[in-house]
């Protein structure tokens, strides 16, 4: 019989997008979004106006303005979601970022592991899963991490605000200091 027993991490950290500039522009874009299709509803449908120069079919002005308010509020929402979730444990490294995707990590696959400064929008071109000229990135918000190489396969950072302890942990795991 097989355990179904999770290993305890030995490292776990959670980040998520919490700049105040970030939210900021996606509440501000919601906001404007919505104050102008419900300022052309008032405008249309309810004083009975043609709202625009070239103004839309009531029903159309209806659905546009529900679908471009919906997405907008849905993005606004998707990033409050939005979180990395890094954890180590004697199985290896697990990077989720939820609820998009996650990638699992063999130490025996790891060639290094250095904790690094980095500059997300020139090396990455922002924030989130990126790919770059050093290969590819999961991170939220700062400029520091754990670069990961390896033998076969592309340069992997890991975006952290504790990135000293994720790379002892890791490098602890690789060279079998680890109880595991």
């Amino acid at each position: 019989m097989q355990s179904t027993h999770k290993q305890a991490a030995t490292y776990h950290e959670v980040q998520q997008f919490r700049q105040p500039w970030l939210w900021l522009l996606l509440l501000a874009t919601t906001i404007t979004v919505a104050s102008v299709f419900m300022h052309g509803f008032y405008v249309q449908l309810y004083l009975g106006h043609p709202w625009g120069d070239n103004p839309m079919s009531d029903t159309l002005l209806v659905i546009a303005g529900a679908v471009s308010i919906l997405l907008t509020a849905g993005l606004t929402l998707l990033f409050y979601k939005l979180k990395l979730v890094t954890e180590v444990d004697a199985n290896g490294i697990c990077i989720r970022f939820y609820p998009l995707t996650s990638k699992s990590i063999r130490f025996e696959d790891i060639t290094s592991c250095k904790v690094r400064t980095y500059r997300p929008i020139r090396e990455y071109g922002g924030w989130g899963i990126r790919f770059g000229r050093n290969g590819k990135a999961y991170n939220v918000y700062g400029n520091r991490g754990v670069q990961l190489e390896f033998t076969d396969a592309m340069p992997l950072l890991i975006g952290s605000q504790r990135p000293e302890d994720l790379a002892d942990i890791i490098n602890r795991h690789i060279q079998g200091e680890w109880p595991g």
